[in-house]
């Protein structure tokens, strides 16, 4: 184990974010240099506070099954190449996770019985950004080539994954994305202040050296047909994410000024880096209502502060969680806490309990003000509490209520069925169209990246396993001999 008293000798310690006068001027990271550099100097005492645990129920809160306890040790003994090698041995972008995953490991630490838990998303992310400053994540071309071709439709995280382990085994993969760019949400949904573009690149870069084919402006559903895929490829990969956002039951909303929160963060996110976008939907002077409280809520709040914003109110339906966890959600579930995010920390105002009954517009169907009333939770369902209705001004509404699934007509023509917008799939991963396999939030729902990552790896093995018959050893054919369908 790591130091056998380090959790007794170091309290937690996590990175520090810059000053917020100073982040919201710009739109870099929020950490100095990135979050994995600005805890380096202590990081080695912070990973000697995991006690090794006889069963280290990090595991479990982990989808990954990262091997915590082996890389929190190496990184305490100095042996940082070692430690990159455990690390990539579960996760294929732990620079992703180590910036964007709400860090379920954490709260499932067994340090976190009686006091605060190891740092655990600062050591692997400090794992990471150090072997790359240090040059030291190469590509993993194959060996050989199986002769066996496969499409991947999107790029995201788990689309990303499950091209990465398909081309390492030797298949010959297309990742088709519909934006200009590879990246899916990585790129365009999360904002540069949360993760910059850089960290994506040059994870493409590596991809493309390891023989990955990226086909962007491709419209799977349009530009080639999923039935066109089918014939074209040996296996295709549905991987496209649950895009179809939750609609707003209020009176009004299709009123201009009205926006998805997606909508909004990709404009911005395009702006930030320079690009020109016509027409851009900004916060820029205006009062701007988010409704939503996760993680696409919070991106937009800071996406807004930003961009210069009048003022910003930020509605949740639900209650104010507690500070503490509940008797409810022992350890080491990962419990609903107040949690706030960087951007919180930056201004905006958050009311709970918050229901939209009405947007209200101009004479010109512009919105101008949006009207809520408390609500109460009863048998799940929110019950209005009368008298309690408020109204606020609001130039800007941004939708950031989750997604209910991915766009059906894609599934449609690859005979894929679907229940409740899902897409239904088997425990491995493969669904009732031969040769076609669905993994993340296109199977899943709106989840975690570290869940799309982890269902990526694992239906690359399951696709692996239907070309090749088996997950270790693909049949070795000339590269000269292989399919260049793609």
């Amino acid at each position: 184990m790591a130091d056998p008293r380090g959790f007794l000798k170091h309290p937690r310690r996590v990175a520090e974010r810059r000053p917020v006068t100073e982040r919201v001027k710009d739109w870099n990271e929020v950490y100095p240099g990135t979050p994995g550099r600005a805890l380096l100097p202590i990081i080695s005492d912070q990973a000697g506070r995991c006690m090794d645990c006889g069963i280290p129920f990090c595991h479990t809160g982990c989808p990954l099954g990262n091997l915590i306890p082996e890389w929190n040790d190496l990184v305490w003994r100095d042996d940082w190449a070692e430690a990159l090698e455990r690390l990539h041995a579960t996760n294929n972008f732990p620079e992703f996770t180590g910036r964007v995953c709400p860090a379920p490991c954490e709260d499932a630490c067994v340090v976190a019985i009686a006091d605060e838990p190891v740092t655990i998303k600062n050591v692997e992310v400090a794992i990471i950004d150090k072997a790359w400053d240090e040059r030291r994540v190469e590509p993993q071309p194959p060996e050989w080539h199986t002769g066996s071709t496969v499409a991947v439709i999107g790029s995201g995280p788990a689309g990303l994954a499950a091209a990465q382990q398909l081309t390492r085994a030797g298949h010959t993969v297309a990742v088709f994305e519909r934006d200009d760019k590879p990246g899916g949400l990585l790129r365009y949904g999360i904002p540069e202040f949360k993760m910059e573009k850089k960290v994506v690149d040059r994870r493409i870069r590596q991809m493309r050296d390891e023989g990955t084919n990226f086909r962007c402006n491709v419209k799977v559903g349009i530009d080639v047909t999923g039935h066109q895929l089918r014939q074209r490829y040996d296996a295709v990969v549905v991987a496209t994410g649950a895009t179809v956002p939750r609609k707003l039951e209020a009176v009004n909303p299709e009123l201009g000024g009205v926006h998805y929160a997606m909508d909004y963060l990709t404009q911005g996110n395009r702006a930030s880096l320079g690009e020109d976008v016509p027409d851009q939907i900004t916060a820029a002077g205006k009062n701007v209502i988010i409704i939503g409280g996760g993680d696409t809520g919070a991106d937009c709040l800071g996406t807004a502060i930003r961009q210069g914003a009048k003022s910003i109110l930020q509605l949740e339906h639900n209650i104010t969680p507690p500070d503490q966890r509940e008797a409810h959600e022992p350890w080491p579930t990962y419990p609903r806490i107040f949690r706030s995010s960087a951007a919180n920390e930056e201004g905006g105002e958050r009311i709970f309990k918050a229901a939209t009954t009405e947007l209200v517009g101009d004479d010109d169907g512009t919105v101008r003000a949006l009207r809520i009333v408390e609500v109460v939770r009863q048998n799940r369902v929110n019950t209005p509490v009368e008298g309690t209705d408020r109204e606020f001004p609001a130039d800007l509404v941004l939708l950031a209520m989750g997604y209910t699934g991915p766009e059906p007509d894609l599934l449609d023509q690859l005979g894929v069925s679907t229940d409740r917008g899902l897409a239904v799939r088997a425990e491995n991963y493969s669904t009732d169209a031969d040769g076609v396999f669905v993994c993340g939030d296109a199977g899943r729902g709106q989840s975690l990246v570290v869940w799309a990552i982890a269902e990526g790896r694992a239906c690359a093995a399951t696709v692996d396993e239907y070309l090749s018959g088996s997950t270790k050893l693909p049949r070795p054919i000339p590269s000269t001999a292989r399919q260049m369908a793609v």
